[in-house]
Order: C-alpha cells, then sequence, then structure tokens
C-alpha cells in the first residue's frame, strides 16, 4: 500500500498539515471496504480528489468510475440522469436510457453537493444504498446494481436534517464513513508552498519569471481567511502572475488582490487553527468574557465593603446587592469560596484584620481570572457530567466537536 507522501504525489496533493494528512490516511483505509463515505468541507477545499483516491485504492479501480455533480443538474431531469428511463416516459424520452448508477454497475459513482438533492431523489437512492435496487423513471421492473457510493457536500447536512430539507435516515446511511476536508485558514503552514506551486505553474503556462512574496506579503497571504480555500488562492495567483509587471510583491500590493467586502473576508487571528467566523468559538469566548466580567465587578465591590468595614471597625449595614455578593463569594467564616463549592445563604460576615489575609485574596482573584483555566475548568466540568462523552460535552458547552477536541489537546485534559 502506498504511504500518504506517494498518494499527495500521484493525486497532485500540496500540504504538509496534519489534517490533511490524516483526511487521506482514513480515505485509504475505507478504500478496500464497500462502505459508503461522505466528504464534507468548504467550497474550493479540493473534495473531489479523495473519491479518486478511493476508488484506485480499492478492488473496484478496474471498474467505471463516474462523477455526478448533483447540484448542476435540474430536479426535473435528475431522476432520470441518476436511474435512467423508459422511452415515453416523459416528453422528449425519445428511447430508453440508462442512468448513471446502471452505467457505474462494478465500479464507483461520486455525487457531489449531495445535499442539492430533492428529497424524491433522496428516497430512491436510500433504497439503492440498503437493497442495490432501483426502477427507471417510468418502468415497473426493478434493476439490481452494484455501485460504491461517495458523497460530498459544502452545507451541513444536520442543520438541512432540521429545517426538513434533507433525510436523515438518508444522511446516517451515507454517512458511514466521514471525511473531513479542512479548509485552508487552518491549513497555515500550507498556504505559503500553495501558492509557489501556483505561481511556478502560471510562469511555465505564461512563459515568465515566477511571482514572490516579500516576508510583509507572505505574512498577509498566510493570516488572510481564505473564504474561497485553495480555489480562490489559485485564481488570485493567476491574476497577479498575468497583471503584475514586477516580480516580488510587497504587502501593499497584495492588499489589492484580496477582498474584505462586508466585513466577512477579515484576516484570520495570526497563529490560530480556529476561523473568526466559526459562531460556536465565538459564543463561547463571549461567554467566558462575560462571567470574568461580572466576576472582576464583584470583586470590585467586595474590595471596597472590606475596606469600609475595616474603617468601621468590622460592623457595616450589609444589604441589597453587597449582601448578595457575600453570599456568592464568601461562608460564614470569612473564607473565600473556590468555584465549585456552595455556601449557607447568611449576610453574617466577619474579616480577619491581618493583612495577610487580604494579601492572600488578591492572589486567588488574579488566579481565578485567568481565561484559560477558566476554559479549561469548564470542559473538565461537562466531561464529568457527561461521563467522557465528547460529543454530549461539547453540546453543553455550546461549542463544535473540533473545538471541544482542540481544547481537550491544548489544556491537556484527560477525557
Amino acid at each position: 500500500m502506498m504511504d500518504v507522501q506517494q498518494i499527495k504525489q500521484r493525486f497532485g496533493i500540496i500540504g504538509n498539515s496534519y489534517t490533511l494528512s490524516r483526511a487521506i490516511d482514513v480515505a485509504v483505509q475505507v478504500a478496500p471496504t464497500d462502505l459508503s463515505v461522505l466528504i464534507t468541507g468548504e467550497s474550493g477545499t479540493g473534495k473531489e480528489v479523495f473519491p479518486q483516491i478511493i476508488h484506485q485504492h480499492s478492488a473496484r479501480k478496474h471498474g467505471p468510475y463516474i462523477a455526478v455533480n448533483c447540484g448542476a443538474i435540474p430536479e426535473g431531469t435528475i431522476d432520470s440522469e441518476l436511474f435512467g428511463h423508459e422511452k415515453g416516459s416523459f416528453t422528449g424520452a425519445l428511447s430508453d436510457r440508462k442512468g448513471y448508477f446502471e452505467e457505474a454497475n462494478g465500479g464507483t459513482i461520486f455525487l457531489d453537493e449531495i445535499g442539492e438533492l430533492p428529497m424524491s431523489t433522496q428516497v430512491r437512492l436510500l433504497r439503492v444504498l440498503e437493497t442495490g435496487e432501483f426502477i427507471r423513471v417510468g418502468s415497473s421492473k426493478i434493476i439490481k446494481t452494484n455501485v460504491r457510493v461517495v458523497g460530498a457536500t459544502n452545507v451541513e447536512l444536520e442543520k438541512a436534517i432540521r429545517d426538513g430539507k434533507f433525510r436523515e435516515d438518508l444522511f446516517y446511511r451515507l454517512n458511514s464513513i466521514p471525511i473531513k476536508i479542512p479548509p485552508l485558514r487552518e491549513r497555515i503552514e500550507d498556504i505559503h508552498l500553495l501558492f509557489r506551486k501556483f505561481a511556478n505553474d502560471f510562469a511555465d503556462r505564461y512563459r515568465m519569471p515566477a511571482v514572490r512574496l516579500d516576508d510583509e506579503a507572505r505574512m498577509l497571504l498566510e493570516k488572510y481567511r481564505w473564504p474561497g480555500n485553495i480555489r480562490q488562492l489559485k485564481n488570485i495567483t493567476e491574476q497577479i502572475s498575468v497583471i503584475e509587471k514586477q516580480r516580488v510583491l510587497s504587502a501593499e500590493l497584495l492588499k489589492q488582490y484580496l477582498p474584505s467586502h462586508a466585513g466577512e473576508n477579515l484576516p484570520a487571528l495570526l497563529g490560530t487553527q480556529e476561523p473568526r467566523g466559526d459562531s460556536n468559538f465565538s459564543n463561547e469566548r463571549e461567554i467566558l468574557y462575560k462571567v470574568l466580567f461580572d466576576m472582576k465587578r464583584d470583586m470590585n465591590d467586595l474590595k471596597k465593603l472590606v475596606l469600609e468595614m475595616l474603617q468601621h471597625g468590622g460592623e457595616v449595614n450589609m444589604q441589597g446587592e453587597h449582601a448578595q455578593i457575600i453570599r456568592n463569594l464568601y461562608n460564614g467564616e470569612g473564607e473565600i469560596l473556590k468555584p465549585a463549592a456552595t455556601a449557607a445563604p447568611t449576610v453574617a460576615f466577619t474579616p480577619r484584620h491581618d493583612e495577610h489575609t487580604i494579601e492572600d485574596t488578591e492572589e486567588f482573584i488574579e488566579e481565578s481570572l485567568s481565561l484559560e483555566e477558566k476554559e479549561k475548568e469548564l470542559i473538565e466540568k461537562a466531561l464529568e457530567k457527561h461521563n467522557g462523552k465528547r460529543k454530549s460535552a461539547a453540546n453543553e458547552l455550546g461549542i463544535s466537536e473540533r473545538t471541544l477536541y482542540r481544547k481537550i489537546k491544548e489544556y491537556d485534559i484527560n477525557g
């Protein structure tokens, strides 16, 4: 069996990121089986290469390989295209016609943009996946086929299921083996490598020196979000190669080719694997910051209250909001409660009048306001609550599973 590097060379895949290599490895591992595969990823990430890898490393490699763009076929004719039709079954059906599933018998069929299939076609596809049988349009004769199905989509099928646009049973039947293709912004180490490859290709094509980037331009290239992924990078490299006379580009010149309309394509955070547009990531940060700011405000109020009590010999009338702060942060003996602890509601408070206690309080506040510690603590609690089930823990935290996996690795959490 070929290793990952050999497969990259054979299929023209450029990049050394772990997530890309992992996707290739999964494709090779599942290829010898007949399991259905669902490939997900944003538009322009190169999803169309992976069904070819699967087909070429399977026992079906000598059989037919047919790729179908489901989004490009009109709804009224897609059943005929996929399953064939009988003569006279509809206007324009002048003869019998085999569909793609019949033509691909003994091989592999790649259904690109499978999320665009009409609901009626989804029912037919489900039957093929479950029984290997289908019926031509306008016929009552059952036809058998032996086809390996690989689907791909750039939409969230889980959301499409909730919106009633995709069948849940079909999703689970297709999703026997999921392969996630990472977006370009999560492959920062590959961006400049791809740029150089495309620049050299266009230099050969147009017979001119290859364009290069100075250090600032390279940094800008790697910080950009690339919403169109590899396809967008290739197009921009071609534009630069043809239009610009100077062969070494500055950051200012490169900016002219990076669209930033409507604030959608702002540069990504340097050194992070997480896109700014990820709503789960944004919500997670927003909630944590709100909690920390509320804690800081309460601590400031508490320090004012302690100072007032010291000035009045330890006696002060604690009512309303101040009393609630004491209930939340202290037990009945003047000790600060740890975040996981609970205290009996009481307004009785006897501060210790030595400076050492107040200094310890300050140290505790600084530690508890660490964003990393709060994140780690929340993740550990969620994992413990759900007995280590990461999907349930991610739902509890309101973040994606991918974000949770990254946090577990980042904080070295056992869970």
